[in-house]
């Protein structure tokens, strides 16, 4: 397997819930109120499993390897626009987090920045999927060797078997931080 095979298996997936944040979409502009569990779920997606996960792959792993290669001009800007977008995925998602928040908190003035966040982060996955997935993902695999890819790979799956662990450590100190 390349390393770009789960890279690509889980943007099936971010694809999957940007496809309900869409749904959601819709219904949030026909019924004039947001489903805040769903809400609340697609955050933590996008913050665990999207950018965590998915996003701490490519920068902290593909991203840190292809930056020892001599890119070419056109690949390197890519790759510098894909870090770029994942910052701005970050904020984003903040943005999102804090205007669901705002009104499950009685503020219902904040579902119009729910519905500008969330359609802003629709966009942005479908055109950074297709931007990883056909214009940059299989061209820089000839910058790899296959022992290198090989290595990647195994890294990747290190890399996920961390993620449980860390969601749930941070969930535990979040909790015996709060003041009950």
């Amino acid at each position: 397997m390349k390393p770009i095979g789960p890279l690509m298996k889980e943007h099936r997936l971010i694809e999957r819930m940007v496809a309900l944040l869409d749904k959601e979409l819709t219904q949030m502009n026909e019924e004039d109120e947001a489903n805040v569990e769903l809400l609340t779920v697609a955050v933590d997606f996008f913050r665990t499993y999207a950018d965590r996960t998915h996003h701490g792959k490519e920068e902290d792993i593909l991203f840190r390897e292809l930056a020892k290669k001599r890119l070419s001009k056109e690949h390197q800007r890519i790759m510098n626009e894909l870090v770029a977008e994942h910052v701005s995925a970050r904020k984003t998602v903040s943005a999102l987090a804090n205007a669901k928040n705002n009104y499950h908190e009685g503020n219902p003035e904040s579902l119009k920045d729910i519905i500008t966040y969330a359609r802003k982060l629709v966009g942005f996955y479908k055109a950074h999927i297709e931007k990883e997935d056909k214009h940059f993902f299989y061209p820089v695999l000839e910058y790899l060797s296959k022992k290198e890819q090989d290595d990647m790979l195994e890294e990747f799956w290190e890399f996920d078997r961390m993620r449980i662990h860390e969601k749930y450590q941070n969930i535990v100190e979040g909790l015996e931080t709060r003041k009950y």
